[in-house]
């Protein structure tokens, strides 16, 4: 063999035990035996010499002790050196949660039968039938137009709520709480996105929030008397966090709470007097009980030697002398309760510490760690629910409203936001599912809860988007039968709470993964710390190890497009898989670089930590999508919809992917990146315009597609009496007129036949006039006619939009000269237009 030939087999050799991630010994082993045949089929002498030497160096360092000592040992002292010191709310950040499968994808080699054994529950039945009965009753209940007009949920609504202790999905039995899963809590929340309003109310206390935080921390005492209060409604919890000087950087807190003694019920007790200022708090204005962030010391050294004793969080009943709360503000788009708490020399006993006295300072860990989870579920399930309610209105409306004589599903510019609907809604209802059930399992994803706060309220936010694009003039007149305008002004709301989406995709998402996910940094920095030699040599070089691995694969992969990688699955998705493979070894040894080349810098690098976000969050999307679709049986009538919300994730992967290539501040490392991870250029392409049309008739028709995708999706009659007549919920009528569209279309087709052959009066315009005549003419026949008269009635319900008198407006009224009012207007009543 020739020289050329030898070197390509041993630098086949090197990258074949990279990319397999052989042991040290291992491969000085292999290139052993690489040598001996080289040497028996002669093979030029200095490659045998070099392959001996890379032997030779494998297994020097393979000796743990002796590459501790000699190699690790200056490295280390190095690294405690340059190692920057972190704070404690910074280490309790990164510490909080546990690794699920996000780490799986920072390892860049993913485990797919990880994913794919996941379980797969179905929702206990009690909690199905409280889904189907009293989440069903709630939802008919709600009428938005008169919540925005009241400014607030009615009395039997609220009285609805504590009596079937909506607020007490979190609180176990034993407390007299619903002990839901949080599966079905994600489920409860999705359907009651039917109103925003009633939505904030019932989720805010079921995610971050008092009752969480006494089920976590609480004294017995404590659980003992708030649990039972606060599940049947006696007691109603907000929680004071956020301020004006402490949004985003919620550790910068002024609010304090300084150790004192104080009268507490006739007796002189050992307290704090609290000076706080909080602003944004949901349910403050109706709150019963207040929990309480803030900063507390101890000058005058009452509990011990520590004078800064850190972020506390207490229970403060609502009528405490000093606290000032009742006022509210004026949430955009719904009028949920949500108001400032003031507190001037508050005085509280230690023991209303959530927790007592001892967790005194341990506020920010408590917060972070129950954020982790609620994170998950509540913000994530609007995004989920709100698609759901967008898609099956907006897939019915385009299919029944016509205009130039086709329905406008069929036209290619609607088609588009159509489809970009289905695909948003399909993803965001398989990661809040998915996700949910491995908080069920006992996870608590802080990392991913970051990934669907952000993606999916912004999934939220184009689906709000494209829903007002599909209905038009109808999605801006505002009046009872306008069911978009609520949804599309509110999610800037879901869009800024719980971490505004900026601060999570450019510094959260990534800075808490690429050390609480990396396998290897957490470890050396564990090690440094508690100044472990031992445990730093082996987290080190298993590192390097890493590094060397994933450049192999990333390069592989990317060469042959994952063609020969493996995957434990057959049939249409398996690509997909694949491509994840390459996605997770590109990402992976990126992430590397990225640190290598900035160091520290890399905190400060926003905008490159937002496409290192990007591409971890599509990779997880696309993970949970996949995973969603084989829990559901793999049904290849939903295909196209996995297709197109792979597709369009893949193409986003590889944006963020290119943007971080062409950014990265050291461009000899942004060209070995560009090498290994993209040596073709960008490959993903966004779905098809055939695909599109696709995924448009599967959302447009009545289908099994549709009905899976919307499932959970609220669809009965409603209470409420906006019109003249009792209010119908829009998906109700909609799935009478889809039962009833495909007949329809058929008529449409004769009569529009019947006008090209100019069998019709010109001068006929109005699509009733062409029934009656088509029926007079023979066109159509009477049965058809009727029916189509029927349909076009419930059609042209459904597209009118709302008007109103004058004096609706009140004073403006007198600035106009106009006729007198009609006899019997209402300053109130909507009429259809």
């Amino acid at each position: 063999m020739t020289t050329t030939i030898w070197s390509l087999l041993l630098v086949g050799a090197l990258v074949a035990l990279a990319y397999k991630r052989s042991s040290l010994k291992v491969s000085a082993i292999a290139l052993v035996a690489f040598a001996v045949a080289a040497f028996i089929f002669d093979a030029p002498t200095t490659l045998t010499v070099i392959s001996l030497i890379f032997a030779a160096g494998f297994g020097v360092l393979s000796l743990d002790g002796f590459r501790a000592n000699s190699v690790t040992r200056p490295i280390f002292a190095f690294y405690k050196k340059i190692l920057p010191q972190m704070s404690e709310t910074e280490s309790t950040a990164l510490e909080a949660g546990t690794v699920w499968w996000d780490g799986e994808l920072f390892a860049g080699k993913p485990n797919w039968q990880t994913l794919l054994n996941h379980p797969n529950p179905t929702i206990p039945q009690h909690e199905q039938d409280f889904l189907d009965n009293q989440v069903a009753t709630l939802c008919s209940m709600v009428n938005e137009w008169e919540i925005n007009q009241d400014g607030d949920l009615s009395k039997e609504i609220w009285d609805f709520i504590k009596k079937e202790r909506f607020f007490s999905m979190i609180i176990p039995s034993e407390y007299g709480g619903l002990g839901f899963s949080a599966q079905t809590q994600s489920a409860v929340l999705q359907a009651l996105t039917v109103s925003g309003a009633t939505f904030s109310t019932v989720g805010v206390p079921n995610s971050l929030g008092p009752g969480e935080l006494l089920l976590k921390y609480g004294t017995q005492e404590q659980k003992d008397h708030y649990l039972p209060r606060l599940a049947d409604g006696r007691e109603i919890p907000c929680f004071g966090l956020t301020g004006p000087r402490a949004g985003s950087d919620a550790t910068s807190l002024p609010d304090v709470g300084v150790v004192c003694k104080g009268t507490w019920e006739g007796k002189e007790v050992l307290g704090l007097k609290l000076n706080f200022e909080k602003r944004y708090i949901t349910l403050a204005p109706v709150a019963t009980v207040v929990g309480l962030a803030f900063r507390m010391f101890d000058p005058e050294g009452l509990l011990g030697e520590k004078k800064d004793i850190g972020i506390t969080v207490a229970l403060l009943p609502r009528n405490l002398e000093g606290m000032d709360i009742g006022n509210r503000h004026k949430p955009i788009g719904s009028p949920f309760m949500n108001g400032p708490v003031f507190g001037k020399d508050v005085f509280i006993p230690l023991d209303f510490i959530i927790g007592g006295a001892d967790n005194a300072g341990q506020g920010w860990r408590m917060l972070v760690e129950c954020l982790s989870v609620g994170r998950c579920i509540t913000l994530p399930s609007s995004g989920a629910g709100g698609g759901k309610y967008s898609i099956a209105a907006t897939g019915a409306y385009s299919r029944i409203r016509r205009q130039f004589n086709v329905p406008i599903a069929k036209l290619e510019g609607v088609q588009e936001r159509i489809a970009r609907i289905a695909g948003n809604t399909y993803t965001a209802s398989a990661a809040a599912r998915v996700t949910a059930i491995a908080i069920d399992e006992g996870h608590k994803p802080s990392v991913p809860s970051a990934i669907l706060k952000y993606n999916l309220t912004e999934l939220a936010r184009d689906i709000a988007n494209d829903t007002m694009d599909v209905h038009g003039g109808k999605a801006i007149i505002r009046g009872p039968k306008n069911y978009v305008e609520a949804g599309y002004s509110s999610v800037p709301v879901a869009i800024t709470v719980e971490g505004a989406n900026i601060l999570t995709r450019s510094m959260i998402t990534f800075g808490q993964g690429a050390i609480r996910c990396h396998p290897y940094v957490l470890p050396e920095m564990h090690a440094a710390q508690n100044d472990d030699l031992k445990a730093f040599d082996k987290a080190l070089f298993g590192h390097f190890g890493f590094i060397f691995s994933n450049m192999s694969r990333a390069a592989v992969l990317n060469l042959t497009n994952a063609a020969f990688t493996g995957v434990p699955v057959s049939g249409p998705t398996k690509q997909y898989y694949k491509q994840l493979n390459k996605y997770a070894a590109s990402f992976a040894i990126m992430v590397d670089m990225c640190m290598f080349s900035l160091g520290g810098e890399l905190k400060f690098r926003e905008l490159i930590s937002a496409r290192l976000a990007d591409m971890l969050s599509k990779m997880y999307l696309a993970s949970m999508v996949l995973k969603h679709w084989a829990d559901q049986g793999s049904n290849k009538d939903d295909l196209p919809l996995v297709e197109y919300s792979i597709q369009k994730l893949f193409f986003e992967f590889e944006e963020a992917h290119y943007g971080l290539i062409k950014n990265l501040p050291a461009r000899p490392v942004a060209a070995l990146l560009k090498v290994l991870t993209m040596p073709f250029g960008r490959r993903a392409v966004a779905p098809t315009d055939k695909l599109v049309a696709t995924v448009v008739d599967l959302v447009s028709y009545h289908t099994d597609t549709r009905e899976r995708l919307i499932k959970g999706s609220y669809r009965g009659e409603m209470i409420g009496t906006a019109y003249a007549d009792p209010m119908r919920n829009p998906l109700a009528v909609y799935d009478t007129l889809l039962d009833r569209v495909e007949q329809a279309e058929g008529i449409y087709k004769k009569i529009g036949e019947a006008i090209k052959a100019g069998k019709y009066d010109e001068a006929n315009l109005s699509i009733e006039g062409r029934i009656t005549e088509g029926v007079e003419m023979g066109i159509l026949t009477a049965d058809e006619g009727e029916f189509m008269i029927a349909f076009e009635k419930d059609v042209l319900d459904m597209v009118h939009v709302d008007h109103f008198p004058l004096e609706h407006f009140g004073p403006v009224a007198e600035n106009h000269d106009k006729a007198p009012a009609k006899k019997g207007s209402s300053k109130k009543k909507a009429e259809n237009a």
